[in-house]
């Protein structure tokens, strides 16, 4: 990867890009209430769990597939998965959480990087699931795919570390050392997700699909989700 490249791929994962992760906490607002969450091995197992059965995975695989599908002027294959992607959020708030992550990232990033290509796609008010609008912007842009995969992982799970951080279960220390602890397994997420295909979808995470529900009347909350 060009360091141009780089340069973009760092600024689109930056906390500072401005599309609302800090405003969500994937269901770990409920989870730390709860007491699932309550410190670093905890949270370290929550997150693994996400990356290799859950919400992160399936992240990673829709992200492929639509960079794949973009990158080969395939409109109907990028079409499906866009589609599915707003489909499979389990709840109200997750599919909020992906929505305006999407729209927000693909705003940004076509009015501060144009790409003709991109503009093409996305019209102005259609909903749009975050990790399509990725996988399109990483095929757009020609970025290596699996490297950022890799990356929108990382990030993934350092917004939800962030999260717990602002919760007040575990301390700022701890929390660079589950990040620390997490990048193997993003890598080896991405190297599982560079090839797959839409059947390959599938999530045992239950969990935390139940912490997104319960986070909806949840009585006292930070975050959005």
């Amino acid at each position: 990867m060009r360091t141009d490249q780089l340069l973009a791929l760092l600024a689109w994962l930056s906390p500072a890009f401005p599309v609302g992760a800090f405003a969500y906490s994937h269901g770990l607002e409920w989870a730390v209430e709860s007491g699932d969450v309550r410190d670093a091995s905890t949270l370290l197992a929550w997150i693994e769990d996400l990356m290799q059965h859950g919400a992160i995975r399936s992240d990673l695989v829709l992200a492929s597939c639509a960079a794949r599908a973009f990158e080969a002027g395939d409109e109907e294959g990028f079409r499906e998965v866009a589609e599915l992607a707003l489909c499979l959020s389990p709840s109200k708030e997750r599919h909020l959480e992906t929505a305006q992550q999407g729209r927000s990232f693909i705003d940004t990033l076509c009015a501060a990087w144009p790409n003709p290509k991109l503009r093409d796609v996305f019209d102005a008010k259609g909903q749009i699931a975050y990790p399509v609008a990725f996988g399109a912007s990483v095929a757009a842009h020609a970025l290596k795919l699996r490297p950022s995969l890799a990356a929108y992982a990382q990030q993934f799970a350092a917004n939800l570390v962030s999260a717990v951080l602002r919760l007040g279960a575990v301390g700022q220390t701890d929390g660079q050392r589950v990040i620390a602890r997490l990048a193997k397994g993003a890598e080896r997420a991405a190297a599982r997700a560079q090839a797959a295909s839409l059947d390959d979808l599938g999530g045992a995470a239950f969990r935390s699909d139940i912490a997104s529900l319960r986070h909806e009347t949840q009585y006292s909350r930070l975050f959005r989700s």
